[in-house]
């Protein structure tokens, strides 16, 4: 199984097995039920937006089909997540000279594996130009762990040594991916 598709499984079966605790034993669906869920989907990084829509989406699928009890509510959440990524945004970034991303998040939301999974397939699927730059420098382990992810997936790491200027990391990788041709 390749990395990308290895890591996105243990990314399903945590967000689900979480999913599986929070809603098994539970008795009836409550507005407690909503929240719990709302904060997961928040946890994984869902983003309030697309929270909002998948929270909507679900309490349609309850509402129309009767159920109640909270149990019977995972297989719906599964839809609303598939019918969600039935037509995914399109993230146009051909015909730029140069594309910069810049992730954020909380700290042990995922963003460096995310990352690893993002430059994987915008290097190898879509065949673009791909180079990471470590800018948390203050996070114990963060350069290596993206420098890992660099290796596993094939694409250069600007990197400085840990405390040093975030942006100077930042300026020093926009400089060498504009001298390398890049496109990302």
């Amino acid at each position: 199984m390749s990395i990308f598709r290895s890591g996105m499984s243990k990314t399903r079966q945590s967000f689900f097995g979480r999913i599986s605790q929070m809603l098994t034993g539970s008795a009836e669906i409550d507005d407690d039920t909503w929240d719990d869920i709302e904060a997961l989907l928040i946890q994984a990084d869902m983003g309030v937006d697309t929270t909002r829509a998948v929270l909507e989406d679900l309490q349609n699928r309850v509402r129309k089909q009767g159920i109640r009890r909270a149990e019977d509510v995972q297989p719906l959440l599964k839809q609303s997540l598939r019918a969600l990524l039935k037509d995914p945004p399109v993230l146009n970034i051909s015909g730029r000279p140069l594309s910069i991303m810049l992730i954020v998040g909380v700290n042990g939301s995922g963003k460096t594996t995310s990352i690893g999974k993002l430059a994987y397939r915008l290097n190898n699927i879509n065949q673009r130009k791909v180079m990471l730059a470590a800018g948390d420098t203050f996070r114990a382990a963060a350069i290596e762990q993206l420098q890992m992810w660099g290796e596993r997936v094939g694409v250069p790491v600007v990197a400085n040594k840990p405390g040093s200027d975030p942006a100077a990391v930042v300026f020093d990788a926009t400089a060498a991916a504009t001298r390398a041709g890049g496109t990302c």
